[in-house]
């Protein structure tokens, strides 16, 4: 398997320069006369929370490092943002510093082969990643489980809970299955959706965490050539829940932000949503997160959660093979990783993130804040979601298919053909491969032969 994701990476990196296009925007910094010049890019840009954050330790950092021009192209992580990356890789002018995905989204530039690993910077700069956690540089492994970059602080996806609806109609706050099946039942008497939901746009995270505690870790991280009866019981799941009235009546035919909505107005009692959501929430007094209650016969243990880290700081060996970029592209990529720095872009977005390195307590959280707090001390493990192990096209006909096995379709001819959509592109993937390696191998021939003929 790990050699078809080798595979997979190649042909992505042969696609790469056939299909993007160039462009961005700079902004540059000259320090003094005679400097090094470093070319960051960043996530950190327009309205992101972490931008002041991140310029703030930029300032920092150039206070220390006088010789350094910082060539700063940090922009919104969109996706013309992620074509100019593509196009500045395939041509040659890839950034010294980037800080980038790391699931399948990293898949085309890690193919390139023009990042350098931890192991081999720790090599030479022992320090390097010091504060960061081995667990959160294992979680932000490429897909070929090699690590290459350093992240600062993940996601979580959690079930929020009007806390006030729960009190008001005197039903507790669901632990388990059979919990959360009598708050739907409960909260239908009194018109209150018990889940905002839909169907038909967002039933990402709810699909997450059925597979999840229906297949348990193992079965859940799988990679699968057929639909597993685990994975049909837990997508069967939706079909449970809807005709038990848990989602709104319209729920095939409404978007997010009207959920959303529902649930903001207290007219529904649970949403599954992410970290990303929680500062959005106008009531923080009343409002709270808790682990996925759990589903009937669950293989996963109490309060798994579905989150992780997803992004980081790479170097490129444009920068390694230069000396004295080198050492500026190390200390760039520690500024913004250390402890320190993390505590500040922890705090910057509420203090409610997973973090890649040990943090120090905030005062004064909100209530809601303070829930997620303990949402994420109570978490007994954390996985990465399914869209960071299969290919777009492959989830993007699973999260298709929910809404027809929510109203009695079939969840395991649905998963039957995400798989062979799977397969298949693994399958195009190695007949590329072939081919590009034979096309290598007689481009090194030819090298070889021209530098032998030179001496």
């Amino acid at each position: 398997m790990k050699v078809k994701k080798q595979i997979s990476l190649l042909l992505a990196a042969a696609l790469l320069c056939t299909s993007v296009g160039c462009g961005r925007t700079k902004t540059s910094v000259v320090v003094e006369d005679n400097p090094v010049t470093l070319r960051v890019m960043t996530m950190f840009g327009g309205t992101d929370k972490s931008a002041e954050t991140y310029g703030e330790i930029k300032q920092e950092y150039q206070k220390a490092h006088k010789n350094v021009i910082l060539e700063d192209e940090s922009r919104t992580a969109d996706e013309e943002w992620k074509s100019s990356i593509a196009a500045d890789f395939c041509a040659g002018n890839e950034p010294d510093v980037i800080q980038f995905f790391t699931d399948a989204t990293a898949d085309q530039l890690v193919a390139t082969g023009k990042f350098m690993t931890v192991e081999e910077i720790q090599k030479e700069y022992p320090d390097y990643a010091k504060d960061t956690k081995n667990s959160a540089l294992n979680q932000a492994a490429n897909s070929d489980g090699v690590k290459r970059a350093v992240p600062t602080t993940g996601y979580w996806e959690g079930m929020y809970c009007n806390r006030d609806l729960f009190e008001k109609y005197s039903i507790p706050v669901p632990t388990d299955w059979d919990s959360m099946l009598y708050a739907i039942e409960e909260f239908q008497k009194h018109d209150i959706v018990p889940i905002a939901c839909s169907l038909t746009n967002v039933p990402h995270y709810w699909m997450e965490y059925l597979l999840l505690y229906t297949a348990g870790v193992d079965g859940y991280k799988a990679q699968y050539e057929a639909a597993p009866e685990d994975w049909v019981k837990g997508l069967e799941t939706f079909q449970t829940l809807r005709e038990a009235g848990a989602f709104p009546d319209n729920t095939d035919t409404v978007n997010n932000d009207y959920v959303i909505r529902l649930f903001q107005d207290k007219k529904a009692a649970m949403l599954l949503e992410g970290s990303w959501y929680l500062s959005s929430i106008k009531d923080q007094d009343n409002t709270i997160v808790v682990s996925f209650p759990g589903v009937e016969d669950q293989k996963a243990q109490k309060n798994m959660m579905v989150g992780g880290m997803t992004t980081g700081f790479y170097i490129t060996r444009r920068a390694w093979n230069d000396p004295a970029r080198r050492q500026a592209a190390v200390e760039f990529v520690m500024a913004n990783t250390s402890r320190e720095a993390v505590q500040k872009y922890w705090e910057c977005v509420g203090a409610v993130t997973i973090t890649a390195t040990d943090v120090t307590t905030v005062k004064h959280l909100t209530p809601l804040a303070e829930s997620a707090r303990r949402y994420i001390d109570s978490a007994s493990g954390t996985v990465l979601p399914t869209d960071a192990r299969m290919n777009p096209a492959a989830y993007s006909t699973l999260i298709s298919g929910i809404l027809n096995v929510s109203e009695g379709g079939s969840a395991k001819a649905l998963l039957d053909k995400v798989f062979e959509e799977n397969i298949s592109y693994r399958e195009n993937a190695e007949l590329e491969e072939s081919t590009e390696n034979a096309e290598r191998i007689e481009s090194t021939e030819q090298i070889e032969h021209m530098e032998s003929e030179g001496e």
